[in-house]
């Protein structure tokens, strides 16, 4: 996927993407890294073509999985419309890994020398857009009800510096089981090889899941699928059927629409 331009001075350009769904579908999906584009005031970042298709920019194949469920379950879908090379969405507002100097052993050179008023900058443009989205999505949802469940979409690298990651399918979670351990369970039952909070561990102060779910009290988690399986956008739509089997069930469950807020925990995911 060749990365994408938008115009610098079009001040209309929103950062997210916004679905349309039922407030009531009783389910939000997410896509923290949807997308490889670029605003024209920052070129490529200094990077080739192939740096930009390839996972330092983007969840390969993450957003088709994300569009289809919302449209399987008649849901709300919020994704960003902005490389993560940009700034990460999944980061905490003052995390160190906000806007990345280095990703998977490669220099991204347009980030070499970034100061904290660009940072800033990045931040008020884009990540705090797509986050007050969440909280704007969450807060109709608990008015209309039920209380919704999050689902947050990623995919992951076949391979990490040289080691091979054999799971289909990880499932991470924060420091609330309810909603994480049935769906690894029904994922097991359909003969899939599931990592729990493999190959990352679902717990990082201030990302989407924590500040956004978590702590309101929400039953969420991030599925994150290996992206040979769903590199292509036919492959892309088959995971998310194949996915929708097992959610459905676990979705019904009261428990998941229920707020409950429980102790904090400490981790890492990408």
């Amino acid at each position: 996927m060749e990365p994408s331009i938008f115009p610098e001075a079009d001040a209309r350009f929103d950062p997210v993407e916004r679905i349309e769904g039922r407030l009531d579908a009783g389910v939000l999906f997410l896509c923290d890294h949807a997308s490889n584009v670029l605003p024209a005031a920052y070129g490529t970042l200094g990077l080739g073509a192939d740096a930009l298709g390839r996972h330092i920019a983007y969840d390969i194949g993450a957003a088709g999985v994300t569009r289809q469920l919302a449209a399987l379950f008649e849901a709300p879908a919020l994704l960003t419309r902005f490389s993560r090379l940009l700034i990460d969405a999944n980061r905490g507002a003052d995390d160190p890994t906000l806007v990345m100097l280095l990703s998977d052993g490669k220099i991204i050179p347009g980030n070499a020398h970034v100061t904290a008023d660009e940072i800033a900058r990045r931040r008020d443009a884009f990540w705090r857009p797509y986050r007050a989205a969440i909280g704007a999505t969450i807060e109709a949802m608990i008015a209309r009800g039920p209380v919704p469940a999050i689902v947050s979409i990623h995919s992951f690298t076949p391979v990490w510096r040289t080691t091979p990651r054999p799971w289909e399918v990880g499932i991470l979670w924060d420091r609330d089981p309810r909603f994480a351990a049935p769906l690894i369970a029904a994922l097991a039952a359909d003969g899939l090889m599931v990592g729990d909070n493999e190959p990352y561990d679902g717990a990082l102060v201030g990302d989407t899941l924590d500040e956004e779910v978590t702590r309101r009290g929400l039953a969420g988690l991030l599925i994150e699928t290996r992206q040979d399986l769903v590199a292509s956008e036919e492959a892309a739509l088959a995971w998310a059927d194949r996915l929708a089997r097992s959610l459905r069930p676990v979705l019904a469950r009261p428990d998941v629409h229920e707020l409950s807020f429980v102790p904090s925990r400490t981790g890492r995911h990408s």
